[in-house]
């Protein structure tokens, strides 16, 4: 193979923080390189170099794409030269069309009147090529997350890509969305396409990459042959320690009942004929780690959200604290009856990317802090953000800081932090370690059993099965609205779970 990508002693420095220190890679054509490491670790700074988004002269050290040094002053000028990425945030307008989304900005003319007889039938060309059966007038708005994946490596390809970064792309997708994704890469790389595969996944990075390459702190700390390292080597060199067990497991008692929910039922927002969920009774004891799995669609989040009152549609079913019954029909409700809960869109329903990470913290509890009504006690709220911070390990530079600034695990640690202020006896994680790095997600499970060893008693919600019986005490297994099991986690497996959800 030729070399394609080269880039030396990578320097970038914002003020007087390093962010990069003088990394190195190489690329060869048709080659798929995993790029490893904690979040705010460089990755997305060194991609943001290469592309251009932060142009030749911002940074110190070379690069040569195809043997030739690349000065790029924009992300068109490397988009020119074949290199394109697709960032976590995907950047199509939802209001608009496959075809113009594909074309937008690139469109084909024909003595400068744009030719849409040609565009329709290049962009049928490429959705065929990436497998995606729809018709290019469709508004992008309404595919699903994972389809619209597709449309951005589609709209990629029809810039003659040679080098597709894809960062964080199945953070979002499903179990299947994922494998069509993974083996449409394997197949650009057999069209000597080359990628750069960045991702917290290391089931993912293992499957699909040839070399892997780990950045810590801006360092560079080695690169190597997939097929020579276990996902605990990758663990090692990205947080420079070694993780004996992702899933920390500190022992904790279970005692009595704190929630029961009986014969909980929700329908669609939209099509009330449709149950999200369908007659689903459980209890949850104090102290106790309880997981629920299931498909995509099963009605976790759903049931999740009738708990806390923030469910959109139609729900009946009651609800014991304690054994007494309570009413919850909003947050405002669940939130007095100690019911607390970390949504799964954490940027969407967690937090106000623009105010600071501490005001962020103790907004949901601003009345502690009050000599009134209307007067706030500032250097009281001051001084519970400090701690909360301290107690969270929150990494910031300054509670001020604006929270959409941090990185996604200590985002998620600030709405942790925020929710603990509210003193719950019962705390749902809804997929609480989405999209974050495996040094932060220790973090998180060691809180998760410290939080249980104080007798609270937690929901956790995964798309990750050995996420969910890594943690759990008991699973609930959730299918098509109903639970289908309620199972004690004495060494159970993912061939159990799966059974449970799919038996009739």
């Amino acid at each position: 193979m030729a070399q394609l990508l080269k880039m030396e002693n990578i320097t970038k420095k914002f003020g007087e923080v390093t962010a990069l220190n003088k990394i190195s890679i190489e690329l060869e054509a048709g080659e798929i390189l995993s790029l490893c490491g904690e979040n705010g670790s460089g990755k997305s700074t060194l991609m943001k170099v290469l592309c251009g988004i932060y142009p030749y002269g911002t940074y110190s050290g070379d690069i040569y794409f195809s043997n030739e040094k690349l000065t790029a002053n924009h992300i068109k000028d490397t988009e020119d030269k074949g290199i394109a990425i697709i960032h976590q945030e995907l950047a199509l307008v939802k209001t608009m069309s496959v075809l113009e989304n594909m074309f937008l900005g690139n469109e084909i003319t024909q003595s400068v009147i744009t030719d849409d007889n040609e565009m329709y039938l290049r962009c049928q060309t490429l959705l065929k090529q990436v497998q995606l059966d729809v018709d290019p007038h469709t508004i992008v708005g309404e595919l699903g997350l994972g389809q619209q994946q597709l449309v951005e490596i589609a709209k990629a390809l029809s810039k003659q890509v040679r080098l597709l970064i894809l960062d964080e792309p199945t953070a979002s997708l499903t179990e299947k969305e994922t494998g069509i994704l993974l083996n449409l890469i394997k197949d650009l790389k057999a069209h000597n396409i080359a990628c750069i595969y960045i991702s917290h996944k290391l089931n993912e990075v293992k499957a699909i990459s040839d070399k892997i390459c780990v950045i810590r702190d801006g360092e560079h700390i080695g690169t190597r042959r997939a097929e020579g390292m276990s996902e605990d080597d990758i663990i090692t060199m990205m947080v420079g320690r070694e993780i004996t067990s992702l899933y920390p497991h500190e022992p904790h008692e279970i005692k009595g009942e704190v929630l029961r929910a009986e014969n909980i039922t929700a329908w669609h927002p939209v099509n009330t004929h449709i149950k999200r969920v369908d007659n689903a009774s459980f209890s949850l004891h104090q102290g106790e780690i309880l997981g629920i799995a299931g498909l995509v669609g099963s009605g976790r989040t759903e049931l999740a959200q009738c708990l806390f009152g923030s469910y959109q549609g139609k729900s009946a079913g009651n609800i014991f604290m304690h054994g007494n019954p309570v009413k919850i029909k909003n947050c405002a409700q669940a939130i007095e009856n100690k019911i607390v809960m970390v949504p799964e869109d954490r940027k969407k329903h967690g937090i106000i990317p623009i105010m600071g990470v501490g005001k962020n913290i103790t907004l949901a509890s601003l009345r502690q802090y009050c000599f009134s009504k209307q007067v706030i006690n500032e250097p009281l709220e001051e001084t519970i953000i400090h701690q909360s911070i301290a107690k969270l390990k929150v990494k910031t530079s300054s509670p001020e800081l604006a929270i959409g600034r941090l990185s996604g695990g200590n985002q998620q640690k600030a709405i942790l932090a925020k929710c603990l202020l509210l003193e719950p006896q019962v705390l749902i994680l809804d997929e609480p370690t989405r999209g974050i790095d495996v040094g932060a997600k220790y973090e998180i499970y060691k809180l998760i059993n410290q939080l249980a060893q104080e007798g609270m008693a937690i929901i956790v919600i995964s798309s990750e099965l050995p996420e969910v019986l890594g943690i759990s005490d008991r699973v609930l297994v959730m299918h098509q609205g109903k639970i289908k099991a309620d199972l004690i986690n004495n060494n159970l497996t993912q061939e159990q779970v799966m059974e449970a959800a799919l038996k009739e």
